[in-house]
């Protein structure tokens, strides 16, 4: 079975490079429509912009297959009289990295070039040797003398800003660039609903492709769509983190690593029966897979459709995610397509009306 084809890698690149901050994704979200449209029977699209495709829309039983669109960002906050940009974050926006990276300011008279600024190693010396990136001094320069010149490119407050980072593969093992978390869940997804219309997979449920917007401000479009689907079961693709790599603590973080197969949460808001029939379908088909575990919450949008609808049997597929929430995560391509296939055979194993109850 080929998981991922030549089309797809295109698609993929695309869908990556494309820009989707949180508030705004629907140019990102417009790109995966149109790729999935060829392997769904029909389409929704809420009020906020999640979208999400259907097989077999007749069935009165709804499975979803889920992940988020929406990439962290900044908001313009102020503008200085000389013509610099002082930003908030849109998100969980790192201001660690910023210094130095180029960026896009969205307006509505297309996208403006700048960069966040920093002084030079030779003038941090003394006490200003210990400065470091904080929100109160990092800055964008679009090369403007005045505020007036900045409004007049079509910047203003609440204007969002993205890094200028394309998608690469490094290696030939690592997917890598900006907003992985989670378009690569999106794209995950996408594949899965390929696979099934490519083999001809014949599912006793309608299977809902969700791409949800808003995750990264507190999981909010997967709170609004899990109220207009209501689903029976849904089964969550997000990232977790890589952890070994220089830095990370093990022993804390928990032991997981890239190539190694996709992570599976156990945490409140997995239901442990949906869990099993995952971990029992990775066995069975030679899936290779890795454990964590989260303590109240995932911190992912399993969160929102477990607790919704009175309780929805939920489950968390996770990519292992090297460097996240900068502009060169890493994802280990292996670990993409076992993530493509555990979704797709576990859904193979959902049978009609199924009971995930623990008491029957």
């Amino acid at each position: 079975m080929q998981v991922i084809n030549q089309e797809a890698e295109v698609f993929l690149k695309k869908y990556l490079d494309n820009y989707a901050p949180t508030g705004f994704e629907m140019p990102g979200q417009q790109l995966w429509l149109e790729y999935l449209k060829p392997f769904i029977d029909t389409y929704e699209v809420d009020a906020y912009g999640s979208v999400y495709g259907v097989i077999n829309p007749e069935s009165d039983y709804r499975v979803v297959i889920e992940a988020h669109a929406d990439e962290i960002s900044w908001y313009v906050n102020y503008i200085s009289k000389d013509g610099f940009i002082k930003v908030i974050r849109n998100g969980g926006s790192d201001v660690v990295i910023a210094p130095s990276k180029r960026v896009h300011i969205h307006t509505k008279k297309g996208l403006v070039r700048g960069v966040f600024g920093w002084p030079a190693i030779h003038v941090r010396q003394g006490d200003d040797a210990k400065l470091s990136p904080s929100l109160e001094n990092i800055f964008i320069d679009v090369g403007a003398d005045s505020a007036k010149e900045v409004e007049e490119m079509g910047i203003h407050v609440g204007s969002v800003v993205t890094f200028d980072d394309e998608m690469e593969v490094i290696n030939n093992r690592y997917y890598c660039g900006r907003a992985l978390d989670n378009r690569i869940g999106g794209f995950c997804i996408a594949q899965v609903a390929r696979l099934i219309k490519e083999h001809q997979i014949k599912l006793p449920f309608g299977l809902y492709i969700v791409n949800a917007v808003q995750e990264e401000v507190g999981l909010r479009g997967a709170e609004m769509i899990t109220q207009r689907i209501k689903p029976h079961v849904a089964i969550i693709t997000d990232v977790s983190h890589n952890t070994n790599t220089p830095l990370m603590k093990t022993d804390k973080l928990g032991d997981v690593k890239g190539g190694a197969g996709p992570d599976l949460s156990i945490a409140p808001a997995v239901h442990n029966n949906l869990l099993q029939l995952i971990i029992n379908t990775a066995i069975e088909k030679e899936i290779p897979y890795q454990l964590s575990a989260s303590s109240r919450v995932t911190g992912t949008d399993t969160d929102a459709f477990a607790y919704s609808n009175g309780g929805v049997p939920s489950a968390l597929i996770s990519l292992p995610l090297k460097y996240m929430h900068t502009t060169v995560e890493m994802a280990h391509k292996s670990d993409v397509e076992n993530v493509i296939r555990l979704i797709f055979e576990s859904l193979q194993h959902i049978e009609y009306q199924q009971d995930f109850r623990y008491f029957k």
